[in-house]
């Protein structure tokens, strides 16, 4: 008899759906343990570190629009750098300003299934790994994906972005 998995929650769903709907079979995994943090999703999974695709939002302070990047969970994110790639400063963004413009909670932002399109910038040094684990909608959900996939599946820019 099949091992049948609990369902998903509402947030998880969404990223599992969003994933089909892309032409994408990656299984989105929730956990009982926290994957908030890069290193709680490292022990989680089994993985290094480096190989969790964090997601950080920030707001372009002139534009006032969010900005995703999706950077190794072992990399600190060069603030500078971004501001350059965006001609413009940008700041922290707040709860409330997270979940209105990417539809998650902050330690379950999900690289896809936004509410609408958001500029994303990808660290480079995640391509250096074969497989990456990304959050699914939620603060104890993720998925693996091969990390050449990235880019494709989010649309993302890959850069140079990880702080000195």
């Amino acid at each position: 008899m099949p091992e049948s998995r609990p369902a998903l929650s509402p947030a998880a769903r969404h990223v599992q759906d969003t994933l089909r709907a892309l032409g994408r079979e990656y299984s989105v995994r929730e956990s009982e343990h926290s994957t908030r943090t890069s290193a709680e999703a490292a022990q989680a999974v089994g993985c290094r570190v480096g190989q969790i695709a964090k997601s950080l939002v920030f707001r372009a302070q002139k534009s006032g629009r969010a900005v995703l990047v999706i950077a190794s969970g072992a990399n600190r994110v060069d603030e500078g750098r971004l501001a350059e790639l965006l001609g413009e400063p940008i700041g922290r963004a707040s709860p409330d300003f997270v979940r209105e413009h990417t539809g998650y909670a902050i330690g379950g932002v999900a690289p896809v299934g936004h509410p609408s399109p958001l500029p994303i910038y990808i660290d480079a040094d995640l391509l250096s790994f074969d497989e990456i684990w990304a959050a699914a909608g939620t603060p104890n959900a993720v998925f693996p994906l091969p990390s050449a996939d990235l880019p494709a599946l989010t649309g993302g820019r890959v850069v140079d972005i990880r702080a000195a």
